[in-house]
């Protein structure tokens, strides 16, 4: 009985960490998608997604840094419910547009519903963040929330967001710290270790700052093609 119970409980927390620590991200890109598209009509609630907060700790500090572009367009990698696009469109002073992409048909559906008052100004894609369906230096800005820890090759999905940055485009995306980062073996970066692979990838002006317990963000530059080394 003692090895039965044992084994229970192992197997407990091997899907506790399986479905909730990993959402799934070890098991496979439908694992992923499956969970999603299972707690779309939750997951703003379970987020405890505040409009006041993400305006104040996502809309400005990004609209600070597009500071200058009249008419910026914004790519949000991984958009779920559209967090950061209607973040953006609450903003007076925002008058580009927003298109977001994601791999789960329901949540875009929560987003579309969210958004249907401004649909000149904002787009929702079915797509992959390892395959983005857009040209080279398309975006002003890209943003990445609360998902880059779940694709197979982090590596790769910083680099397809690098690729579609303008010159002189912004970056946004969310790295996961603390304990929940140190359960994900080989999908989470060490802060330092983060910035560090940021300026490999040719971006500058790095900057990590705590946004949520268990996640920082992190922004930075493309280089503008007159500040790129000879």
């Amino acid at each position: 009985m003692t090895y039965v119970l044992a084994a229970l409980g192992l197997a407990t927390l091997l899907a506790y960490w399986l479905f909730q620590i990993s959402e799934g991200s070890y098991l496979g890109e439908r694992a992923v998608r499956a969970l999603y598209d299972w707690g779309a009509l939750r997951y703003d609630q379970v987020k405890e997604v505040l409009p006041q907060e993400d305006a104040l700790r996502l809309a400005r500090p990004l609209l600070a840094r597009l500071q200058g572009r009249s008419a910026p367009l914004v790519l949000d990698v991984a958009t779920g419910t559209g967090r950061l696009p209607l973040a953006l469109l609450r903003q007076w002073d925002f008058a580009g547009r927003v298109i977001g992409i994601d791999f789960s048909p329901r949540m875009l559906c929560v987003a579309r519903s969210k958004m249907k008052a401004q649909p000149q100004r904002t787009g929702l894609i079915h797509g992959n963040a390892l395959s983005l369906c857009f040209r080279d230096a398309a975006f002003d800005a890209v943003t990445c929330l609360e998902a880059l820890e779940l694709v197979a090759t982090l590596d790769e999905a910083v680099k397809e967001i690098v690729r579609v940055l303008k010159p002189g485009g912004e970056l946004l995306v969310s790295n996961r710290v603390g304990l929940p980062a140190r359960l994900l073996p080989g999908r989470t970066h060490r802060p330092r270790a983060f910035e560090q692979r940021l300026g490999e990838l040719g971006l500058m002006q790095v900057q990590t700052r705590r946004w949520q317990r268990d996640y920082d963000l992190v922004a930075a530059r493309k280089p503008a093609l007159e500040e790129r080394s000879p």
